[in-house]
């Protein structure tokens, strides 16, 4: 009886630090982009960063799945994860395909999402 509310607890708090460290990857990956602009080692950090906005959405999925099936969650969340990963693929075509007219608005709304999302869950109410 009382392993099953922290478990869910757990999962419920690996979900919101999975979009928050979306959300931080993704700004950390608007600040390299003015970085990469102005700076000879700029693409390297924005390089390296997509990277981890990559992993970090995966991470995402992986928390919604875990927080979904195991913890007896909403399956909502897996939607948006799943989103968000596949805008980040698409990032990273337009990225190495130098598609800057698309690449920077699509990172803006990524940006903006992953903050209307971390929002959602963060501040959002609590339903049982």
């Amino acid at each position: 009886m009382g392993a099953a509310a922290p478990r869910g607890g757990r999962l419920t708090a690996f979900v919101r630090v999975s979009i928050a460290l979306q959300t931080v990857a993704i700004f950390f990956q608007a600040v390299t982009s003015g970085i990469a602009m102005s700076a000879p080692y700029g693409e390297m950090l924005h390089s390296a960063g997509a990277r981890g906005m990559y992993a970090a959405s995966m991470l995402y999925v992986l928390a919604a799945v875990l927080a979904w099936r195991p913890g007896g969650g909403s399956a909502r969340p897996i939607l948006y994860s799943t989103g968000f990963l596949l805008l980040a693929s698409l990032q990273v075509v337009l990225g190495i395909a130098h598609v800057m007219g698309v690449h920077l608005p699509l990172g803006v709304l990524m940006f903006g999402l992953s903050l209307l999302d971390l929002g959602r869950v963060a501040f959002g109410r609590r339903v049982r």
